[in-house]
């Protein structure tokens, strides 16, 4: 297997042309549909399970709606032309904090589900202008504009959709010996 580079080692190329923005928009918009699936039909025991000190399943997810908030205050500061974006909680304490195995998985998705279609609700109504405007990304140290976000957005997603399929395919690998 090809080891995954740490999120916060990411090396980022903001370059996508502005006409890409449908098809960014399109990967947010289908990120609540796919980690359903990959959540689908897990037992609780493994949808909470860790490996060593890592992140479970269920808590993947849970961070996920966890972010969704500064998604959204970064469009606002987009919308309002601030000139550097709202920072991010470098920690994830939220995450750490919100105890996300205690709580269903069905809560968690309907909830992410809900807030990433508010997201995309609003990316919908964007015209160029906007889609171009700059803030600085304050973490990267670099002005990146909406779309560049939306991709940020959709990087960060299928950073923790392949944590998922792999912790997947880690503990049935891990079944299939108990067994």
């Amino acid at each position: 297997m090809v080891a995954r580079v740490e999120w916060f080692k990411r090396q980022f190329s903001f370059e996508l042309p502005i006409e890409m923005f449908a098809n960014v928009v399109e990967r947010v918009r289908g990120t609540p549909a796919r980690l359903e699936e990959l959540t689908r039909s897990l037992s609780s025991e493994v949808l909470t399970r860790r490996d060593g000190d890592k992140w479970s399943i269920q808590e993947q997810a849970g961070h996920l709606l966890d972010l969704e908030g500064l998604w959204m205050t970064r469009l606002d500061d987009f919308e309002a032309r601030r000139d550097q974006l709202s920072p991010a909680d470098l920690m994830n304490r939220k995450t750490h904090e919100a105890n996300h195995n205690a709580n269903p998985i069905e809560g968690i998705l309907a909830e992410f589900r809900k807030q990433r279609s508010e997201f995309v609700r609003r990316l919908d109504n964007y015209d160029e202008e906007l889609v171009q405007r700059t803030g600085l990304h304050p973490r990267l140290n670099t002005r990146i504009r909406v779309i560049d976000h939306i991709f940020f957005v959709a990087e960060h997603d299928d950073h923790h959709l392949a944590r998922i399929s792999e912790l997947k395919r880690l503990f049935a690998r891990v079944q299939n010996r108990e067994r």
